[in-house]
């Protein structure tokens, strides 16, 4: 259960007022000091650390990879099932998976076709191939056991920088910058004083997220989830609340007024109507059946035929559908 959520005082409009300047300057002079030592000045955050990490230690949700029986497996799983994936839609996904194959071994002695099978509807389903091919590089190299050096966890497949800094982070207590959008945003606010960060991460927030990591492990580690949740829970996108945050007398994009972003536009995501939605009618028609599909009964699941022709193709291309003689289609074996 997550603990219920006091309210931080807000502050009021005269204290808003004479600290916006100290404030926001304070933010520009510690965004500075962050590129010109990245790695070398960890009292960037000094001020953040506590305030935050408290707040964690008393409102962070009970999820089933932070608890210690989920092991590092449990928390690689979570982190490719999370990407772009609210967590209400992986916790039942997540539960199955792991009840299923709790080892990487497990998962890898079935054929890639399974995992994308056991994907169900979690979205962007090649997240599943590649959490099958990381299974199996594990199995293979490293005797089953995910590995705690973050070099061998970036260099297993489908396992970019920051799934391997939250890997090495959360399951095994390192100190990495750990940068998702969630996090990047609250950096965005409460140091560099904007509304959202880039569309992509910049080499500055990279600098900015080294600057600002504890200098000791335990309390580094501690950090990543804590900015983490913040960014999940209160400095939201769209309904920041910050009468909840425990920082707000801090941040800078607060102290500055909240002045309205005026970088590049945010991408949007749609859905309706595009190839994901597509393919995804696609895959489901072929994870519901045992045996080789027809052509007949996918082109049944959408009416446009360049466009479901185009989306067939995509799967194959991607490794996410096996085509086989006489016009059947099926998951990968192999």
């Amino acid at each position: 259960m997550t603990a219920p959520i006091t309210k931080s005082p807000a502050l009021s409009e005269a204290e808003t007022g004479a600290a916006a300047e100290a404030g926001a300057e304070g933010a520009v002079r510690a965004a500075a000091r962050v590129g010109a030592q990245p790695d070398a000045d960890t009292s960037a955050g000094e001020h953040l650390h506590a305030p935050v990490i408290d707040w964690f230690d008393e409102h962070a949700r009970d999820l089933p990879w932070r608890r210690p029986d989920a092991g590092p497996w449990g928390v690689m799983v979570s982190e490719f099932m999370l990407q772009q994936t609210p967590v209400s839609r992986v916790l039942p996904v997540y539960e199955q998976w792991l009840a299923r194959w709790p080892r990487p071994a497990d998962l890898a002695q079935e054929a890639p076709g399974e995992a994308v099978r056991a994907w169900g509807r979690l979205g962007y389903p090649r997240r599943a191939l590649r959490l099958h091919g990381a299974a199996v590089a594990i199995t293979e190299r490293h005797g089953g056991d995910v590995p705690t050096d973050h070099a061998q966890l970036l260099a297993l497949p489908g396992i970019g920088e920051y799934t391997a800094a939250a890997v090495a982070s959360f399951a095994y207590g390192q100190r990495h910058a750990v940068l998702d959008t969630n996090v990047r945003r609250v950096f965005a606010r409460a140091v560099t004083g904007v509304q959202y960060p880039p569309n992509a991460t910049t080499a500055a927030e990279r600098k900015l997220a080294r600057a600002l990591l504890p200098a000791d492990e335990p309390t580094a580690s501690r950090w990543a989830a804590a900015s983490m949740e913040l960014g999940a829970l209160v400095c939201t996108a769209k309904n920041e609340s910050c009468h909840r945050c425990p920082i707000a007398a801090q941040c800078a994009w607060r102290l500055a007024g909240k002045p309205e972003h005026d970088g590049p536009p945010r991408r949007g995501q749609t859905y309706a109507g595009t190839d994901r939605q597509v393919r995804g009618k696609l895959l489901a028609v072929l994870r519901e059946a045992h045996a080789p599909v027809p052509q007949a009964a996918l082109d049944r699941v959408w009416h446009e035929p360049v466009q479901r022709a185009r989306a067939l193709d995509g799967l194959v291309a991607d490794g996410l559908v096996e085509p086989l003689p006489g016009g059947l289609y099926r998951l990968p074996l192999t």
